[in-house]
């Protein structure tokens, strides 16, 4: 499904992201290796990620590229702490993977309406349908 380099890309975003404020939670951390091991990534690919950040490897599907805003929602949230320089970084990044700015803002908007701040993925994809239509 996704190339090495895609994988690695994927991870170093993630990586990246929750680098945002400086300091990398255990959460986050956890929540990272799960998503690598979803990847068949070992523990020892994602550590060596943190030490050297990989070129983006932008992913093709437009399902892939949801999929992988809604784990870094899921990133942002891990740790029940969405500030406003998290906001505004998840959204670049969504931009940057080709994701239309409207559907972004509506989840960021809807998130806070859900226990934990968790889009359930249904109504997530219903977002980025609504906007897309």
């Amino acid at each position: 499904m996704y190339s090495i380099e895609e994988k690695r890309s994927l991870i170093s975003e993630m990586i990246a992201f929750a680098k945002a404020d400086k300091k990398i939670k255990e959460e986050e951390y956890q929540f990272i290796r799960i998503v690598a091991e979803q990847l068949q990534l070992s523990k020892e690919d994602v550590d060596a990620l943190f030490d050297k950040q990989v070129d983006y490897v932008p992913v093709k599907p437009e399902s892939q590229r949801i999929l992988q805003f809604h784990r870094l929602v899921l990133l942002m949230n891990v740790d029940q702490e969405a500030n406003q320089q998290e906001l505004r970084k998840i959204k670049e990044l969504g931009l940057k993977m080709g994701l239309r700015a409207e559907a972004i803002d509506t989840v960021l908007r809807e998130m806070f309406n859900y226990e934990n701040k968790v889009i359930p993925p249904g109504e997530l994809i219903n977002i980025f349908k609504r906007h897309y239509n």
